[in-house]
Order: C-alpha cells, then sequence, then structure tokens
C-alpha cells in the first residue's frame, strides 16, 4: 500500500487538484452549479478562502487560505465531494469494492495538494490553475473559459482580461502527465 503523507500546516495556503473517477465525463461542468452549492455550503461549516479556482469537465484545480489555527483542508475536500454526489441520482456503475463499502463511483478517492511555499510558488500555481482550461484544449484564450475565478481577478484589477498567461508549468500539479 501507498504511503501518503500530508503536511499539515495551520492557517497554510494550499494547491489541489481533484479528479472524476471517470475522467471521460464532463459531470462538474454539466453540474456546475451543484458544485458551487457545495463548495458554498462548506464554506459556511469550514471557512477558507478561495484565492483560485477553475473547473474543468472531469477535474478542478484550486487554492485555498485555511483559517489561522486550522489544517484540516480534508474534511473540507470530504464535504464537498459527499454534498456534490449526494445532490446527483445514483447512475454511474460501481465495482465491487465500491458497492461493498457504500460508496458512489464519482470521485478519486483522493486528491493532490501542495503546500504553497512563497510568492513565486504561489503565482505560478494561481497561473497554472488559470492556464488549464487553454492547456487541455478547451478554449484557445484564458477569459473564454467561464468556470474559472480568473473573471474575479480580472475585476479586482489582478490580471488584465486579455491575460494569456507565460505559464511554464514546471513541477508537479497533480495531472496525468
Amino acid at each position: 500500500m501507498s504511503d501518503y503523507r500530508r503536511v499539515f500546516v495551520p492557517g497554510g495556503c494550499w494547491f489541489f487538484t481533484v479528479n472524476l473517477l471517470d475522467r471521460r465525463k464532463a459531470l462538474l461542468t454539466d453540474q456546475i452549479e451543484i458544485l458551487r452549492a457545495a463548495v458554498a455550503a462548506t464554506r459556511q461549516s469550514y471557512s477558507f478562502e478561495i484565492d483560485a479556482f477553475v473547473v474543468l469537465p472531469d477535474h478542478l484545480h484550486a487554492i485555498w487560505q485555511l483559517p489561522p489555527g486550522d489544517s484540516n483542508f480534508s474534511v473540507r475536500w470530504r464535504l464537498i465531494k459527499t454534498r456534490f454526489a449526494k445532490s446527483l441520482p445514483s447512475t454511474e456503475r460501481l465495482s465491487a469494492v465500491r458497492a461493498a463499502r457504500n460508496e458512489r463511483g464519482i470521485w478519486q478517492r483522493r486528491f493532490w495538494e501542495h503546500l504553497i511555499r512563497d510568492e513565486a510558488d504561489y503565482a505560478r500555481h494561481v497561473e497554472y490553475c488559470y492556464y488549464n482550461p487553454v492547456k487541455h484544449g478547451y478554449v484557445s484564450k484564458v477569459g473564454d473559459w467561464p468556470y474559472s475565478s480568473f473573471h474575479r481577478d480580472v475585476r479586482a484589477g489582478l490580471f488584465p482580461a486579455d491575460w494569456g498567461g507565460d505559464v511554464k508549468a514546471v513541477g508537479e500539479f497533480g495531472e496525468r502527465a
């Protein structure tokens, strides 16, 4: 069995990649309002700041800032995944293991997390989030992707509306090569 080691830093800033189990589905964008409601409900019970968020059809990337003294990002992801899954009809195929455990077949069990270390690391991960729909060929311009906090950051003056990114994807971001 794999040895998963997570770093827990109270009040830390984290980059995440979270994937659907069936990466051929477009469930996250098809059900974007359900996902938004799951995130909002979770933020009500376990607060966190969203620094960046991009939702693609089969996976998402996020950067969160946790409150001082709090390092429990896992409970937040568990709640988001559970709330999202419970809002959908049970039509997915289940493996024998998932059926025996009474699990849904929507999300991959784990997620990728990375503790943001400094301003350069932060900037690289925010840019990676925003450029991801272009990288995957969904749009040709960052601003054309509707499921991204990029638009919020443009309104706040943090990015120009025509930002295209000079993204050099150096590092690991929790995606398949």
